[in-house]
Protein backbone atom coordinates (compact mmCIF):
# COMPACT_ATOMS: atom_id res chain seq x y z
CA UNK A 1 0.00 0.00 0.00
CA UNK A 2 1.38 3.83 -0.76
CA UNK A 3 0.91 6.30 1.72
CA UNK A 4 0.02 9.91 0.50
CA UNK A 5 1.69 11.45 4.06
CA UNK A 6 1.23 15.16 4.42
CA UNK A 7 2.04 17.89 6.70
CA UNK A 8 -0.62 18.73 9.56
CA UNK A 9 0.60 20.45 12.84
CA UNK A 10 3.66 18.82 12.65
CA UNK A 11 2.69 15.41 12.39
CA UNK A 12 2.67 13.05 9.96
CA UNK A 13 -0.54 11.70 8.53
CA UNK A 14 -1.25 9.20 5.89
CA UNK A 15 -4.29 10.58 3.33
CA UNK A 16 -7.52 8.60 3.34
CA UNK A 17 -10.02 9.06 0.84
CA UNK A 18 -12.64 11.32 1.14
CA UNK A 19 -16.47 9.53 0.54
CA UNK A 20 -17.89 12.44 -0.39
CA UNK A 21 -14.96 13.16 -3.22
CA UNK A 22 -15.23 9.58 -4.23
CA UNK A 23 -18.84 9.66 -4.70
CA UNK A 24 -18.50 12.65 -6.68
CA UNK A 25 -15.57 10.98 -9.25
CA UNK A 26 -18.28 7.89 -9.48
CA UNK A 27 -21.14 10.44 -10.38
CA UNK A 28 -19.67 12.55 -12.63
CA UNK A 29 -18.64 8.95 -14.25
CA UNK A 30 -21.64 8.75 -15.17
CA UNK A 31 -22.62 6.29 -12.42
CA UNK A 32 -26.25 6.28 -11.12
CA UNK A 33 -25.69 6.43 -7.22
CA UNK A 34 -28.72 4.98 -4.98
CA UNK A 35 -29.78 3.87 -1.69
CA UNK A 36 -31.81 0.44 -0.66
CA UNK A 37 -33.89 0.33 2.34
CA UNK A 38 -32.60 -3.35 3.05
CA UNK A 39 -28.55 -2.32 2.79
CA UNK A 40 -29.05 1.22 5.53
CA UNK A 41 -25.35 1.06 5.54
CA UNK A 42 -24.37 1.43 1.72
CA UNK A 43 -24.76 3.00 -1.53
CA UNK A 44 -25.45 1.54 -4.54
CA UNK A 45 -23.15 1.91 -8.11
CA UNK A 46 -25.09 1.48 -11.04
CA UNK A 47 -24.50 1.67 -14.79
CA UNK A 48 -25.33 -0.09 -17.98
CA UNK A 49 -27.22 -3.01 -15.98
CA UNK A 50 -24.85 -3.70 -13.47
CA UNK A 51 -24.59 -2.76 -9.90
CA UNK A 52 -22.46 -2.68 -6.86
CA UNK A 53 -22.98 -1.79 -3.46
CA UNK A 54 -20.66 0.34 -1.82
CA UNK A 55 -19.67 0.93 2.48
CA UNK A 56 -17.93 3.34 3.84
CA UNK A 57 -14.77 2.15 5.32
CA UNK A 58 -11.69 4.03 7.20
CA UNK A 59 -9.97 3.89 4.36
CA UNK A 60 -12.46 5.44 2.21
CA UNK A 61 -15.47 3.74 0.43
CA UNK A 62 -15.13 0.25 -0.92
CA UNK A 63 -17.43 -2.54 -2.46
CA UNK A 64 -18.68 -5.03 -0.56
CA UNK A 65 -18.74 -7.94 -2.01
CA UNK A 66 -18.70 -8.31 -5.58
CA UNK A 67 -20.45 -6.74 -8.63
CA UNK A 68 -23.22 -8.29 -10.16
CA UNK A 69 -26.41 -7.34 -12.25
CA UNK A 70 -29.41 -5.39 -11.83
CA UNK A 71 -32.39 -7.69 -11.56
CA UNK A 72 -35.20 -5.02 -10.18
CA UNK A 73 -34.32 -4.62 -6.27
CA UNK A 74 -32.08 -6.94 -6.32
CA UNK A 75 -28.30 -8.00 -7.20
CA UNK A 76 -28.17 -10.99 -9.44
CA UNK A 77 -25.12 -12.84 -9.16
CA UNK A 78 -22.79 -14.48 -11.40
CA UNK A 79 -23.50 -18.30 -10.83
CA UNK A 80 -23.09 -21.69 -12.85
CA UNK A 81 -26.52 -23.56 -13.55
CA UNK A 82 -27.01 -26.18 -15.64
CA UNK A 83 -23.10 -25.95 -16.93
CA UNK A 84 -24.09 -22.27 -18.02
CA UNK A 85 -23.08 -18.69 -16.37
CA UNK A 86 -26.05 -17.41 -15.48
CA UNK A 87 -27.00 -13.76 -12.91
CA UNK A 88 -29.53 -15.26 -10.48
CA UNK A 89 -31.53 -13.09 -7.62
CA UNK A 90 -33.83 -15.36 -5.28
CA UNK A 91 -35.63 -17.29 -8.39
CA UNK A 92 -35.50 -14.98 -11.07
CA UNK A 93 -32.59 -16.16 -13.31
CA UNK A 94 -30.68 -13.88 -16.62
CA UNK A 95 -28.17 -15.65 -19.58
CA UNK A 96 -24.68 -14.32 -18.63
CA UNK A 97 -24.18 -13.75 -22.38
CA UNK A 98 -20.87 -12.77 -23.33
CA UNK A 99 -21.83 -8.69 -23.76
CA UNK A 100 -23.12 -8.96 -20.18
CA UNK A 101 -19.87 -10.31 -18.57
CA UNK A 102 -17.79 -7.90 -20.53
CA UNK A 103 -20.01 -5.31 -19.46
CA UNK A 104 -19.91 -5.81 -16.02
CA UNK A 105 -15.93 -6.84 -15.95
CA UNK A 106 -15.59 -3.10 -17.56
CA UNK A 107 -17.71 -1.96 -14.72
CA UNK A 108 -15.75 -3.13 -12.04
CA UNK A 109 -12.28 -2.34 -13.05
CA UNK A 110 -13.68 1.10 -13.63
CA UNK A 111 -15.10 1.35 -10.10
CA UNK A 112 -12.23 0.08 -9.20
CA UNK A 113 -9.68 2.86 -10.56
CA UNK A 114 -11.99 5.61 -9.60
CA UNK A 115 -12.37 4.36 -5.60
CA UNK A 116 -8.66 4.19 -5.48
CA UNK A 117 -8.19 7.23 -7.78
Amino acid sequence: MIYDFRFESHKLKPSVPDSAAQLQRIYLAGFELQTFDRFPKCVGAVRDGCIALLVPTPQGLQMMGTPGWRMGEAIGVLVERDGRQVFQAKQEVVEATADRLETLRRFRIELQELLAA
